[in-house]
């Protein structure tokens, strides 16, 4: 489902400091699509390594939202900052187009400072998330982040997302594997 305004977010926007992430898939585009549509697949991969995904409220239609919650160790402290994914365009299984903002833990729109990161962070960061279907029943996803403004607070993004589709890659070859991680 798409909506009039697609063309202002078919494309990512600018680049010079873009996030791109790309991993392969043990699972063919509808079961990858999970991870993004179902609260029980993305609380298990949302948040870096060592941190988890307490809260997933979904609602991937355009208009609709998901609200994550992601929690750092207690060795970090344990704070939690909270997402808001505004979905543009959903085309299941292919696409996925939403801004992320941060929110507090009622839904409020938080500036970055006000969420605990740096100032540098984007108030509202475009996403787009691609699958795309691969021989043998699987899938490559591709996520880019746009909107940075700086190399530093791009790089840090880069490895965030690195380490969560990591997360998720091992979900789903655990689904396939046959291991005693089911997906559901």
């Amino acid at each position: 489902m798409t909506t009039a305004d697609d063309a202002q977010h078919a494309h990512p926007g600018p680049t010079e400091h873009a996030v791109v992430v790309s991993r392969e898939l043990d699972a063919p585009p509808d079961v990858a699509w999970t991870a993004w549509s179902d609260p029980d697949v993305l609380r298990r991969w949302w948040g870096p390594t060592g941190f988890t995904c307490p809260r997933a409220d979904v609602d991937v239609r355009v208009g609709g939202s998901t609200v994550v919650t992601m929690q750092a160790p207690d060795a970090w402290g344990g704070f939690r900052i909270h997402n808001r994914w505004s979905f543009r365009v959903v085309q299941p299984p292919e696409r996925l187009a939403f801004v992320s903002t941060f929110v507090d833990e009622a839904g409020t729109a938080l500036t970055p400072g006000e969420a605990g990161v740096p100032a540098t962070v984007p108030a509202e960061v475009p996403h787009v998330v691609l699958l795309e279907a691969l021989p043998d029943g699987r899938t490559r996803l591709t996520l880019t982040e746009t909107g940075y403004v700086d190399e530093e607070t791009r790089a840090q993004s880069q490895a965030g997302q690195e380490q969560c589709l990591d997360k998720m890659q091992a979900i789903f070859a655990a689904s396939r594997s046959g291991s005693d991680a089911p997906l559901f």
